[in-house]
């Protein structure tokens, strides 16, 4: 699920996006299949593709994005449908307009740049799955390709201040015209999930990467420190969970995975949290199997809270909640399912949305109508709603 303002009405809609029939991803990433866009009643307000009962699951991204891409004021959907990228109207689903991929597997998530400085993100990046980035212009021309480990989602943000975005692709970190900065050193399998954030308060960002450790980097590559109390760090998430401490903390997920009776891998994942020099805080004793549990952040879930750690998907026994800086469990969600935040009403809060095949469950701080707080102003789409991705990264700024 996507959301974003389609229609410009001043409230989100939701934006399903079914993948593909492709069974195994591992080499081969996911195209989109078919879309379908409803408001919060759950009405349907448009469809593209055909809806197939055999699609594949979330084992990568899906490559589609919601953002106003041509800078006309109104959302688009961006997507690679049919071996081609496609650009939707997002308020009807008609298409916009058509252009080749750079390669025929460019298609396992999209990430929208500003690389040539203009002022506004209108750049696109393209990966395969693990090996290859391909940067296209806002005329969707190609700039210049990268090979590497490129991990799952690159991030890209403007470290040095020039008007530019700097491209963290897995372990290394590129300038906008893709030439190699820097490089993480002794860091196994590849980069699940990437963060930015003045994470120790001295006034300049730093880059976390979590992977087969987590780690924090300053913008010139100098390692500041690590945290190895975890298998993998499979999920990252950064915010100001503790409000008596300085700087960001980071949460994180450690993926602890075991084989069974022969049936397959089980394990029993577990929720952490660091201080701002990677201290641990805490780590969560987990006694029920789980391995495939989601942490974000969620900001502003009640007025003038702290951040929250939102976890998800955590098996079939254990529901998603909000946990506080304590390890304490504040909001539990009585639908078993993925989940999507942000604001979409407009009212300065986020709500949570858990979703299912069936169903899409609002949960909110208070009681909210679902009407717009600022009906016919379309509300703006930040960078992590068209940042969408399966392995959460993001940023904090002030």
């Amino acid at each position: 699920m996507l959301i974003g303002d389609l229609d410009g009405d001043g409230r989100a809609e939701l934006l399903l996006v079914q993948p593909d029939n492709r069974q195994d991803v591992r080499y081969i990433p996911h195209q989109v299949q078919c879309l379908t866009a409803f408001n919060l009643e759950g009405e349907l307000l448009w469809q593209t593709g055909k809806p197939d009962a055999g699609a594949g699951s979330q084992g990568s991204d899906y490559p589609a994005q919601i953002f106003d891409i041509d800078g006309d004021g109104a959302l688009e959907v961006l997507c690679v449908m049919d071996d081609k990228l496609q650009i939707l109207e997002g308020a009807t689903g008609k298409v916009k307009s058509v252009h080749e991929l750079p390669a025929k597997e460019a298609h396992d998530c999209i990430i929208i740049a500003n690389l040539s400085g203009s002022g506004r993100p209108g750049d696109i990046i393209l990966k395969d799955r693990y090996h290859k980035l391909w940067a296209l212009d806002r005329n969707f021309q190609l700039l210049w390709t990268h090979e590497g480990n490129v991990g799952h989602f690159p991030w890209v943000y403007d470290l040095d201040g020039d008007g530019r975005d700097e491209v963290m692709a897995g372990y290394d970190l590129l300038d906008a015209d893709g030439k190699l900065l820097w490089s993480c050193h002794d860091l196994e399998d590849h980069a699940d999930c990437l963060w930015v954030g003045d994470v120790n308060g001295d006034g300049v960002p730093e880059l976390v990467i979590g992977g087969s450790v987590t780690v924090m980097y300053d913008r010139n590559g100098q390692e500041l420190w690590r945290y190895e109390g975890s298998v993998e760090s499979q999920h990252l998430a950064l915010g100001r969970f503790r409000e008596d401490l300085p700087g960001l903390q980071i949460a994180g997920l450690d993926r602890l995975v075991r084989e069974d009776d022969g049936k397959g891998l089980k394990g029993k994942d577990a929720m952490f949290l660091l201080d701002q020099n990677g201290q641990e805080l805490w780590k969560e004793e987990r006694t029920t199997d789980g391995w495939l549990t989601i942490v974000e952040a969620v900001s502003r879930f009640w007025k003038g809270g702290p951040d929250y750690i939102l976890a998800y998907r955590r098996g079939e026994t254990v529901l998603p909640g909000l946990y506080d800086g304590y390890m304490n469990l504040v909001a539990q969600f009585e639908e078993q399912g993925y989940a999507v935040h942000g604001d979409l009403l407009g009212t300065g809060t986020e709500q949570v949305i858990i979703y299912t095949d069936e169903l899409a469950a609002v949960y909110a701080g208070e009681k909210l109508p679902l009407t717009a707080a600022h009906p016919g102003q379309p509300l703006p789409q930040p960078k992590r709603l068209y940042s969408s991705t399966l392995y959460p990264g993001g940023e904090v700024t002030v």
